[in-house]
This record gives C-alpha cells, structure tokens and sequence, in this order.
C-alpha cells in the first residue's frame, strides 16, 4: 500500500467533504481515492468516514487519526521539495587553474546536457585541495601521481625557438666552464609544482649537473611564460599549453613526466558517476593526451 497517497487521499477528501472533490483536488480519480481510503481503512482495521450520497463524514476513529496524516502528508511534500531543490543545486567543482576558458565552457555544456550543473572553482594544486578538505566544494579535480589515475597529460619543455631537435635532453643544459651567457632555466609553473612532478625533476637536476637555480618554480604561468619568452628559457607544461602561448614543445629526453588527475567528492562520495558522464570532457579540459578513454583509465 501507497500509504502517502492512501493518507494524501483521506486529509484531502476530508476537507472537501466528498470524494469527488477530494480526488480532484488530490489529482486522481475518485475511483483511485476510494480504493486508498478503502486500503488505508483495511490496514487500520477501523473506518475513516461515514459514507452518503452525497458525503463523506469522518468517523470518530478518523477525526483522531486526521491530524496524524496531514503531518505525513506534509512531511513527504517537504522530502519532495528538497529533492528538487537538491537536483537543481549546482555541482561546486574545484578544477585546476591552467583550463582555458574555452574549455571550461564546454565542460559546462557538456554537464547540462547529463543533468548535471556545474560551478566552477580554479585553482592552483594545493587550494584544490584545501577546498574538498574544507567541504567547500561538492567535488574536486585533485593533482596526483599518473600511474593509476584516470587523466594523465605528458609533459615536456616549451621554448620560444624551435632548436630543431626532437627531443630537449637537460643534461644538454648545464653550462660549461668559461661558457658565455647565463645558464638556461627551467621553470615550473604551480600547477606541477607538486612532490611527484617537481621532485624527480630536481633529482635530475643534480645528476646530470646543473646548478639548484636552473630549475625553478614560478609564482604563476604568466611570470613563468614571460621569463621563457624572453629569453632562452624553458617551460615545463604540456603541448596544449605550449600551443596556447605559441612556444615550441618537445619531450624531455632523460624522463616523461605526467600529470595526474583524479576526481575526488567530498564526504567520501562516489565520483564514478560523474566521471562516467563527464569523463571525455574532463579529459578535454586537462589536455589528457586520450580523451576518448578518459573516465575509464589512464591516458596512454
């Protein structure tokens, strides 16, 4: 038995005093609205109402039992109404800094289309972080190690000039005794200055005998990309970021270095949902090198 509706069908046909315009204004038919009130009798073993002709009049039994319905009945219009309001409520994503706005966008509209509206949050690793921790957000695009992770994006080193190479070697970068000029630099943009990006880099650094001020981490990507357009430095990003600021991209000889990401909800929620829906354009969205396998695993 629909028990809301069989009480739905008692509270209204007793305000109108009738089953006719009891089962109108409750939305069904007075046939449905005597088989609940029928049901809901059967169940208490009691009768609501005293049936006429042309009426219906509550019984002691159901003058009694009138208050207890309407508070369920109201009780289940205010579940009903929070679950719509919980539907239409935005989805506050934290996503990196470095998605272009055009990219953001199309997430977006890709969400809408699922159902799913999105609120977007940028940015830099750390915040991301502190955002889901903070339950500040619903969910958040998190910087991890890419073995594993559902998006990954290679990266490489990106400078102003082509040096005709097809790949950029950093030992190639350590500068000679006697050698003019300043030591070329490697920057790090704060979107991979993370332990599992920046730290082999560092340690390659070392092996191969550059000086600790040839690797550096940038404040931001704008400071970093201006310090690489001027000069003959060089900027570790992914291609698409490398097409973006018209920089020359190459692999990095000695190692490949990715970014990795994972969708993270909050309140150990289950993201497998909206990575299945969205998976193709949050791989879109972050450069992943395979959008059409995003969501499902790792980008190859």
């Amino acid at each position: 038995m629909d028990l809301v509706g069989a009480c739905r069908a008692f509270v209204s046909v007793s305000e109108y005093g009738g089953f006719t315009d009891g089962a109108a204004a409750a939305g069904v038919s007075q046939s449905v609205a005597s088989r609940r009130v029928a049901a809901l009798e059967e169940h208490f073993g009691e009768q609501l109402f005293e049936r006429t002709s042309r009426r219906a009049v509550l019984t002691p039994f159901g003058r009694d039992m009138l208050a207890a319905a309407r508070q369920l009945v109201q009780a289940a219009d205010v579940l009903l109404e929070e679950a719509e309001a919980v539907k239409d409520k935005p989805w506050r994503l934290a996503v990196p800094a470095i998605c272009s706005a055009p990219a953001l966008a199309r997430l977006v509209a890709e969400a809408r289309g699922h159902g799913v509206r999105l609120d977007l949050r940028t940015a830099e690793p750390a915040r991301r972080r502190e955002l889901i921790q903070a339950q500040q957000v619903r969910a958040a695009l998190l910087a991890v190690p890419a073995e594993g992770a559902p998006w990954s994006v290679p990266l490489g080193l990106a400078g102003a000039r082509d040096g005709g190479v097809r790949r950029i070697y950093v030992e190639t970068l350590r500068l000679g005794r006697g050698a003019p000029g300043p030591a070329r630099r490697v920057w790090i943009q704060p979107e991979d200055d993370v332990p599992h990006i920046r730290d082999p880099l560092t340690r390659l650094r070392d092996a191969v005998g550059l000086r600790p001020a040839q690797v550096l981490a940038a404040p931001d990507l704008t400071a970093a990309a201006a310090e690489v357009l001027c000069s003959d430095d060089l900027l570790l990003c992914s291609r698409a970021q490398a097409e973006e600021l018209a920089l020359a991209w190459h692999p990095i000889g000695e190692m490949t270095p990715r970014r990795g990401y994972a969708l993270t909800v909050v309140a150990d929620g289950n993201p497998l949902p909206i990575e299945a829906r969205l998976g193709e354009a949050i791989a879109c969205c972050l450069g992943a090198d395979d959008p059409a396998g995003a969501g499902g695993g790792k980008a190859a």
